[in-house]
């Protein structure tokens, strides 16, 4: 288990809304009210989040969601998170660590990664700068950040808190 972030999710129902980059899809949710997590939305949520290169569909961590809501709230955007990558295959994380050593010299994609689990998400806001997204996401401590200037996304999970930047 993860640890538990510092700043827990505001009270009341939870939504989220999403711009998958790669399919150009929205959606927008609340995937927590009365008290508990609500089922149709989790699975709109799997679906949105997919892999979509294999169209492969994995269950979404709701400790990820319940970060990205509070992320949210923190920052004050009224945007919907910009999806750069949520769930992978392994055979996509697998071609994506190939592309990444081709380009770079060195793969920056984890061999073991937290997106195959969906338990990570490369995403932005676009009315937060990424360092201020970046920052939110670190005070938070509810597990790993990475920051990617160049590409213009951070990375966070739900493993152990760190800290990285890639480009």
């Amino acid at each position: 288990m993860s640890p538990t972030p510092l700043t827990p999710p505001p009270p009341g129902p939870r939504h989220l809304k999403f711009r998958h980059l790669h399919t150009e899809k929205d959606l927008e949710v609340v995937y927590w009210d009365g008290g508990k997590y609500v089922w149709d939305a989790l699975q709109a949520v799997n679906q949105h989040l997919s892999d979509f290169r294999s169209l492969e569909v994995h269950p979404i961590d709701v400790r990820l969601l319940d970060i990205l809501f509070t992320l949210q709230s923190l920052t004050g955007s009224r945007e919907p998170y910009r999806i750069v990558s949520a769930f992978r295959s392994a055979a996509t994380n697998t071609m994506l660590q190939d592309q990444s050593a081709a380009t770079n010299g060195a793969s920056q994609v984890a061999t073991r990664s937290l997106h195959m689990e969906g338990k990570a998400i490369d995403m932005r806001l676009n009315d937060v700068s990424l360092t201020g997204l970046r920052d939110a996401a670190l005070a938070l401590k509810g597990g790993g950040v990475g920051y990617y200037p160049d590409s213009g996304f951070i990375h966070v999970d739900i493993g152990s808190v760190r800290t990285w930047q890639g480009t």
